[in-house]
C-alpha cells in the first residue's frame, strides 16, 4: 500500500516536473520573441524576395539587389545561391503551408538546378552561369564540392516537401557523382576544387601562397555534413549514412581543435595549413587561409548535433562536449559584451597569450547562426554559467537594432555598429541569399514554442 502510494506520488511529481519544464519552455517571454521573429520573417524577409526574385525569362532566381531592393548588375547565377533560394522556398512551403508561392518557387528553383546548373555531359553542378545559363565558371576550378553540397541540400529539401521523384533521382545522381569524383578514399573527406570532368585539382608550385586552390577545407566539410544530414532524411541509404558519419567524425575530431575552433584549410592528408610561425605581416596577408572564424564555429556546433541526431546516436556526449566547447570558445573570445554580436576573425599569435581580434566587424550570417545555436545551448544547458539565453536575447536585440532593415527589408550584410556604410550596400548578391537567417529564425521559432529537437 505504502509502495503504491509512493509510486503514485513519484509519477505525479515527474508529471508536474515535466509540466513545469514545458511551461517554462513556452514562457510569455519566449513566445513574445517567437512572434517577433515570425513577423520579421514574413514582413521583412521572405516577402521581399519571393516571388519577385524568380526569373521568369531564364529560370532560377535573380540574386543581385540594391539596398532598396531594385535588381542590379549582370545577374550571374551561382549554384550556391540558386540552391539556397530553392532550399528556402521548400522549407518555407512547409513552415507556411497557406502561402502557395513558396511551393511554386521551390519547383521553379528545382527546374533550374536540373535543366541549367547540372552538367548533362560530365555530371555535377556548374559553379557559375550567366543569367541566360551559359557556363561562366573559373576554368581552373569549374566545379566545387562546396557548390555541389548545396545542390544536394536543396534537392533533398525539395523532395521532402514535394515528393517529386525527379528531384530524388537527381539528388541520388549528384551524391554518387561526388562519391566517384570528389570523395577521397584514402584520407577521407572530399576534394573541394574539381575540373569539369570531376578530376580533383592538384595544387602545385605555380599556385600563389594566398590561394586556396587544391586544399581541403572546413567550410566545404561542414556543408557536406549539412547536406548529407538532409539527404539521409529522405534517402536512408547505407552509403549516405557512412559518408554522413565520416564527415561528422572528421569535423568533430580532426578539423576542430582542442581549444574549440575550426582549422580552415588542409593539405589533402588533413595536415593543417598554418602561418603561425610566420611574421605578423605574413600571417595577415594569408588571413583568408588561417584565422579563427567565430561564425563558422557556432554554426558547426549546430550542424554536428543535427547530424548526430539524424544518425540516431543516443546520449552522444562526445559530440555535445565538442559543440559546447566551440560555442563557449566563441563567446569567451569573439563576443562583443557591450552591444552583442560575434566578431568576424581572431588569431592566436605565437608570442601572445590570448587570442587577438583581427577583424571586429560582424557579418550577418554569423549573427544568424549565433541566434540558432545560442538558443539550442540555452535549452540544453539552462543553468550553465555562460548564460546562453541572456546572450541569445542580447543577440536578437542587436539583430533588430543593427542588422534588420526595417524600412526596405532583409538584413544588412554586416552590423551597422561597425560598418554603417552597409546601410546602402547590396541587399542581395551571389554570396547573400535568405538561407542563413531564414533557417535560424524558423528554427528559433520552433524551439521558442517548445517544438525544437532536443539533442541528447
Amino acid at each position: 500500500m505504502i509502495k503504491t502510494a509512493f509510486a503514485i506520488l513519484l509519477l505525479f511529481t515527474s508529471a508536474l516536473s515535466a509540466q513545469q519544464k514545458k511551461t517554462n519552455i513556452s514562457s510569455p517571454e519566449r513566445l513574445k520573441i517567437a512572434a517577433e521573429m515570425d513577423k520579421s520573417i514574413r514582413t521583412e524577409l521572405l516577402n521581399k524576395w519571393y516571388p519577385q526574385s524568380e526569373d521568369s525569362l531564364y529560370g532560377g532566381f535573380i540574386t543581385s539587389y540594391t539596398y532598396d531592393f531594385k535588381p542590379t548588375g549582370n545577374q550571374d547565377k551561382m549554384i550556391v545561391t540558386q540552391a539556397r533560394h530553392t532550399w528556402t522556398n521548400a522549407k518555407a512551403a512547409e513552415f507556411y503551408p497557406s502561402v502557395p508561392f513558396y511551393k511554386a518557387g521551390a519547383k521553379h528553383g528545382f527546374k533550374f538546378l536540373r535543366d541549367v546548373m547540372w552538367d548533362k555531359t560530365y555530371g555535377g553542378f556548374y559553379n557559375l552561369v550567366d543569367r541566360q545559363g551559359n557556363d561562366k565558371s573559373d576554368k581552373r576550378k569549374p566545379k566545387e564540392a562546396y557548390g555541389n553540397s548545396f545542390g544536394i541540400y536543396a534537392l533533398a529539401a525539395y523532395y521532402k516537401m514535394s515528393h517529386d521523384t525527379g528531384a530524388l533521382n537527381l539528388v541520388k545522381k549528384a551524391f554518387l557523382w561526388m562519391e566517384q569524383h570528389s570523395h577521397d578514399p584514402i584520407y577521407k573527406g572530399y576534394y573541394q576544387h574539381l575540373q569539369r570532368d570531376g578530376t580533383p585539382v592538384v595544387r602545385d608550385n605555380t599556385v600563389p601562397s594566398t590561394s586556396d586552390l587544391g586544399y581541403k577545407d572546413q567550410n566545404t566539410s561542414i556543408h557536406l555534413l549539412e547536406a548529407f544530414t538532409e539527404l539521409y532524411s529522405v534517402w536512408p541509404d547505407k552509403l549516405v549514412r557512412e559518408r554522413l558519419q565520416e564527415m561528422l567524425l572528421l569535423v568533430r575530431d580532426v578539423i576542430t581543435t582542442n581549444r574549440g575552433n575550426l582549422v580552415l584549410f588542409f593539405q589533402p592528408d588533413w595536415t593543417p595549413v598554418s602561418f603561425r610561425d610566420s611574421s605578423e605581416t605574413s600571417i595577415l596577408r594569408h588571413r583568408n587561409l588561417d584565422h579563427v572564424s567565430f561564425g563558422h564555429d557556432v554554426e558547426t556546433a549546430f550542424l554536428m548535433l543535427e547530424a548526430s541526431h539524424a544518425l540516431g546516436w543516443k546520449n552522444d556526449q562526445s559530440t555535445m562536449t565538442v559543440a559546447k566547447r566551440m560555442v563557449d570558445h566563441a563567446l569567451r573570445n569573439g563576443w562583443d559584451s557591450n552591444v552583442g554580436g560575434f566578431y568576424d576573425e581572431g588569431y592566436y599569435f605565437k608570442d601572445q597569450q590570448n587570442i587577438k581580434i583581427i577583424l571586429d566587424t560582424k557579418n550577418w550570417w554569423a549573427q544568424a547562426e549565433g541566434l540558432n545555436t545560442l538558443l539550442l545551448m540555452s535549452d540544453q544547458f539552462p543553468n550553465d554559467p555562460m548564460h546562453y539565453f541572456d546572450k541569445f536575447k542580447k543577440l536578437w536585440q542587436y539583430t533588430q537594432t543593427y542588422l534588420i532593415d526595417h524600412k526596405y527589408g532583409d538584413w544588412y550584410e554586416a552590423g551597422l555598429d561597425k560598418q554603417p556604410e552597409k546601410q546602402t550596400a547590396l541587399k542581395g548578391h551571389i554570396w547573400k541569399a535568405t538561407y542563413h537567417h531564414y533557417r535560424s529564425l524558423s528554427n528559433c521559432i520552433k524551439r521558442l514554442k517548445g517544438h525544437g529537437e532536443k539533442f541528447d
